[in-house]
């Protein structure tokens, strides 16, 4: 039987959201989500390794190894106190920044991908790292001119083979009312912090 399914496109960027692990093996993460709303633009790249297997004289099987996922969020602003220790810069008493080469932190990093009618996906990338960001600015030629920066940021496996989370509310499995609030009120690795996020009990 052929069955004709309409999958939603997508509309827009919603919102992205930064929370700073405060601890590794394991993870653990501060209490305090930062949401913000800025983004242009946000493109994720998996690097991935395939091998293909052989066997008989033929290829048997493809082995496909994903190590990170790169994602690329460009924005209109990001708080300068946020991107400051992204980059594991130190602050002073008196607000000297210092720049150079401290220890980058890990945090975990969530977007919201807005599709047709209505339909939301929301992720997490749990263990992530800043690797890069741009600061460009130009002159004002008497009318407004939007400037933006880029973010370059590298997702890595926060257990043995998982890189990100995500649900989207068309699935049958998405959990009665889960909300893009409750998803994001703190990272979610496991499928008991999904329930436990939509209200139910979990750990």
């Amino acid at each position: 039987m052929i069955t004709t399914k309409r999958p939603h496109f997508k509309q827009t960027v919603g919102a992205q959201y930064i929370c700073f692990a405060t601890g590794i093996d394991p993870l653990v993460y501060d209490s305090d989500v930062e949401k913000s709303e800025t983004v242009k633009n946000i493109s994720t790249t998996e690097n991935t390794e395939s091998s293909k297997v052989y066997a008989s004289g033929k290829v048997y099987a493809t082995s496909n190894q994903t190590s990170d996922i790169e994602v690329s969020t460009e924005v209109i602003a990001f708080v300068v106190a946020t991107l400051a220790k992204m980059k594991g810069e130190s602050v002073g008493a008196g607000g000297l920044v210092k720049s150079g080469n401290g220890e980058r932190p890990f945090f975990a990093y969530g977007k919201t991908v807005i599709l047709s009618d209505g339909v939301v996906r929301l992720e997490w990338f749990p263990k992530c790292q800043l690797t890069a960001n741009t600061d460009d600015v130009s002159t004002s030629e008497g009318s407004f001119s939007e400037q933006t920066d880029t973010l370059t940021i590298s997702a890595m496996p926060y257990d043995d083979k998982n890189i990100k989370t995500y649900v989207q509310s068309d699935m049958e499995e998405f959990p009665e009312g889960l909300t893009e609030d409750k998803f994001f009120a703190k990272p979610i690795l496991t499928d008991a912090d999904l329930v436990a996020a939509a209200g139910g009990e979990g750990a």
